[in-house]
């Protein structure tokens, strides 16, 4: 578990990786989750809030996306454990990079507008949020990318055949047949 508060970006540009601090007793923890003036000190673009979106997942093995809006997010789960994977589809040479990492309380992420984001709940009653900059639109210029692109090489933790994956995402497109988003 961190003992301080860092911020590093990853392979994808403008992806950024952020440790949190877990201050636990017998109670359990705490945790400043998002601190606006600690984290663009550290390096995290400045990034105003305008909506907070929670996600609660029931079962082990739910996964959602891989989707990209045109809007930035700051994602963080309250418990358990997640994998997540993000493509990013923006135009440029980092279009198709893939990043996976597991998420737990102790770890956020800032994920650039353009970059697809997913998640597979490793547990079971997963609390996911995310903040973000814009508001949802039905008019805005969303992608999607398919979860099991062998392309995209993606190694979920469980299998497509074990995952629980709405009819929606099964049907993203692979990443050949994606545009890329410019902005």
């Amino acid at each position: 578990m961190p003992d301080s508060l860092s911020v590093k970006e990853t392979v994808i540009p403008g992806f950024y990786e952020i440790d949190l601090v877990l201050h636990s007793d017998n109670r359990g923890w705490f945790k400043e989750n998002y601190q606006k003036e600690k984290l663009e000190a550290l390096g995290l673009p400045s990034f105003e809030i305008v909506q907070n979106n929670f996600s609660f997942n029931k079962d082990k093995g739910a996964i959602r996306g891989l989707h990209a809006e045109p809007w930035e997010k700051y994602i963080s789960i309250a418990n358990g454990k997640v994998f997540c994977a993000w493509v990013d589809i923006r135009k440029g040479p980092s279009f198709g990079q893939v990043l996976t990492m597991e998420l737990t309380p102790e770890k956020a992420v800032f994920v650039p507008r353009g970059v697809a984001n997913s998640y597979q709940t490793l547990e079971e009653n997963i609390n996911y949020t995310y903040l973000v900059n814009e508001h949802w639109s039905e008019t805005a210029q969303y992608r999607s990318v398919n979860l099991f692109d062998i392309e995209l090489n993606i190694k979920w933790p469980i299998s497509e055949k074990d995952s629980i994956v709405s009819e929606k995402d099964k049907s993203n497109p692979m990443l050949k047949d994606v545009s890329p988003m410019e902005f």
